[in-house]
Protein backbone atom coordinates (compact mmCIF):
# COMPACT_ATOMS: atom_id res chain seq x y z
CA UNK A 1 0.00 0.00 0.00
CA UNK A 2 1.52 3.45 -1.21
CA UNK A 3 1.06 6.73 1.39
CA UNK A 4 -1.36 7.92 -1.14
CA UNK A 5 -4.19 4.67 -0.94
CA UNK A 6 -6.39 5.16 2.17
CA UNK A 7 -6.20 2.95 5.17
CA UNK A 8 -8.68 0.27 5.32
CA UNK A 9 -10.21 1.72 8.20
CA UNK A 10 -13.60 -0.73 8.64
CA UNK A 11 -12.05 -3.27 10.75
CA UNK A 12 -10.30 -1.04 13.20
CA UNK A 13 -11.59 -1.49 16.72
CA UNK A 14 -11.59 1.15 19.05
CA UNK A 15 -10.39 -0.09 21.99
CA UNK A 16 -6.97 -0.85 20.13
CA UNK A 17 -6.42 2.60 18.62
CA UNK A 18 -7.38 4.34 21.71
CA UNK A 19 -4.29 1.53 23.18
CA UNK A 20 -1.86 3.01 20.29
CA UNK A 21 -2.36 6.48 21.08
CA UNK A 22 -1.87 6.30 25.06
CA UNK A 23 1.65 4.56 23.82
CA UNK A 24 2.70 6.93 20.83
CA UNK A 25 5.20 10.18 21.87
CA UNK A 26 3.17 13.27 21.13
CA UNK A 27 5.97 13.99 18.20
CA UNK A 28 5.04 10.87 16.42
CA UNK A 29 1.34 11.84 16.59
CA UNK A 30 1.94 15.30 15.40
CA UNK A 31 4.00 14.03 12.49
CA UNK A 32 1.14 12.23 11.65
CA UNK A 33 -1.00 14.88 11.88
CA UNK A 34 1.07 16.97 9.31
CA UNK A 35 1.03 14.23 6.95
CA UNK A 36 -1.60 13.42 3.90
CA UNK A 37 -3.07 11.22 6.03
CA UNK A 38 -4.97 13.83 8.09
CA UNK A 39 -7.64 14.49 6.45
CA UNK A 40 -8.96 10.69 6.39
CA UNK A 41 -8.34 10.09 9.94
CA UNK A 42 -10.29 12.95 11.15
CA UNK A 43 -12.74 12.07 9.05
CA UNK A 44 -12.99 8.51 10.28
CA UNK A 45 -13.18 9.50 13.42
CA UNK A 46 -15.76 12.15 13.29
CA UNK A 47 -17.77 9.50 10.79
CA UNK A 48 -17.70 7.15 13.29
CA UNK A 49 -18.71 9.88 16.34
CA UNK A 50 -22.39 9.14 14.90
CA UNK A 51 -21.64 5.30 15.82
CA UNK A 52 -20.50 5.98 19.54
CA UNK A 53 -23.34 8.32 19.92
CA UNK A 54 -25.78 7.51 22.93
CA UNK A 55 -29.14 8.33 21.97
CA UNK A 56 -30.13 7.58 25.98
CA UNK A 57 -27.98 9.96 27.27
CA UNK A 58 -29.00 13.03 24.73
CA UNK A 59 -32.57 13.00 25.46
CA UNK A 60 -34.39 15.87 24.15
CA UNK A 61 -31.02 17.41 23.36
CA UNK A 62 -31.06 19.76 20.19
CA UNK A 63 -27.56 21.35 19.72
CA UNK A 64 -24.60 21.83 16.67
CA UNK A 65 -21.29 21.34 17.68
CA UNK A 66 -18.67 22.68 16.22
CA UNK A 67 -15.15 21.60 16.27
CA UNK A 68 -11.78 23.54 14.76
CA UNK A 69 -9.39 21.02 14.99
CA UNK A 70 -6.14 23.31 14.72
CA UNK A 71 -2.45 22.52 13.16
CA UNK A 72 -2.95 21.69 10.13
CA UNK A 73 0.75 22.02 7.65
CA UNK A 74 -0.46 25.17 5.96
CA UNK A 75 -1.65 27.07 9.18
CA UNK A 76 -5.14 26.53 8.87
CA UNK A 77 -7.96 24.59 10.76
CA UNK A 78 -10.20 21.70 9.69
CA UNK A 79 -14.03 22.50 11.05
CA UNK A 80 -16.46 19.26 11.36
CA UNK A 81 -20.02 20.22 12.44
CA UNK A 82 -22.12 17.71 14.42
CA UNK A 83 -25.76 18.03 15.05
CA UNK A 84 -27.24 16.38 17.86
CA UNK A 85 -30.93 16.32 17.07
CA UNK A 86 -34.45 14.26 17.65
CA UNK A 87 -31.83 11.58 19.30
CA UNK A 88 -29.77 11.30 16.79
CA UNK A 89 -26.03 12.21 15.99
CA UNK A 90 -25.33 13.57 12.41
CA UNK A 91 -21.98 14.48 10.73
CA UNK A 92 -22.41 17.60 8.59
CA UNK A 93 -20.79 17.93 5.25
CA UNK A 94 -20.73 21.16 5.23
CA UNK A 95 -20.57 23.52 8.49
CA UNK A 96 -23.42 25.73 8.13
CA UNK A 97 -25.57 25.82 11.27
CA UNK A 98 -24.51 28.18 14.28
CA UNK A 99 -23.37 26.38 17.02
CA UNK A 100 -24.23 25.95 20.93
CA UNK A 101 -20.91 25.45 21.22
CA UNK A 102 -17.39 25.37 19.63
CA UNK A 103 -14.44 23.27 20.37
CA UNK A 104 -11.08 24.62 19.43
CA UNK A 105 -8.28 22.11 19.89
CA UNK A 106 -5.11 21.21 18.95
CA UNK A 107 -5.22 17.77 16.32
CA UNK A 108 -2.57 15.91 19.12
CA UNK A 109 -4.69 16.91 22.14
CA UNK A 110 -7.75 16.05 19.79
CA UNK A 111 -6.63 12.33 19.49
CA UNK A 112 -5.88 12.04 23.07
CA UNK A 113 -9.41 13.42 23.65
CA UNK A 114 -11.62 11.57 21.78
CA UNK A 115 -9.90 8.06 22.19
CA UNK A 116 -10.12 8.71 26.25
CA UNK A 117 -6.62 9.27 27.04
CA UNK A 118 -7.19 12.98 27.87
CA UNK A 119 -10.24 14.64 29.76
CA UNK A 120 -11.61 17.77 28.42
CA UNK A 121 -11.93 19.58 32.09
CA UNK A 122 -7.78 18.74 32.15
CA UNK A 123 -6.95 19.85 28.40
CA UNK A 124 -9.30 23.12 28.79
CA UNK A 125 -7.64 24.32 32.58
CA UNK A 126 -4.09 23.74 30.72
CA UNK A 127 -5.43 25.59 27.78
CA UNK A 128 -5.01 23.34 25.49
CA UNK A 129 -9.06 23.14 24.44
CA UNK A 130 -10.56 26.31 23.88
CA UNK A 131 -14.40 26.48 24.43
CA UNK A 132 -16.68 29.22 22.70
CA UNK A 133 -20.46 29.30 23.61
CA UNK A 134 -22.35 27.03 26.30
CA UNK A 135 -19.88 26.05 28.55
CA UNK A 136 -22.66 24.20 30.68
CA UNK A 137 -23.56 22.22 27.45
CA UNK A 138 -19.58 21.67 26.75
CA UNK A 139 -19.40 20.30 29.70
CA UNK A 140 -22.18 17.62 29.08
CA UNK A 141 -20.73 16.79 25.51
CA UNK A 142 -18.30 14.02 26.11
CA UNK A 143 -20.97 12.01 27.76
CA UNK A 144 -23.40 11.72 24.72
CA UNK A 145 -20.54 9.68 23.24
CA UNK A 146 -19.68 5.99 24.13
CA UNK A 147 -15.54 7.00 24.58
CA UNK A 148 -13.19 3.88 23.61
CA UNK A 149 -10.87 2.67 26.73
CA UNK A 150 -7.60 2.30 26.28
CA UNK A 151 -7.37 0.33 29.41
CA UNK A 152 -5.87 -3.62 28.78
Amino acid sequence: MTESQPIPTANLDPAEVARTIATTPDEQLAEGMRSEMRGQILDEIFSRMEEHFDAAKAGSVDAVIHWKILGRPDGGEDLYELIVRGGACKLSPEPAEQPRVTFAIDSVAFLRLVTGNASGPDLFMQGKLKIEGDLMFAAQVAGLFKVPQAAA
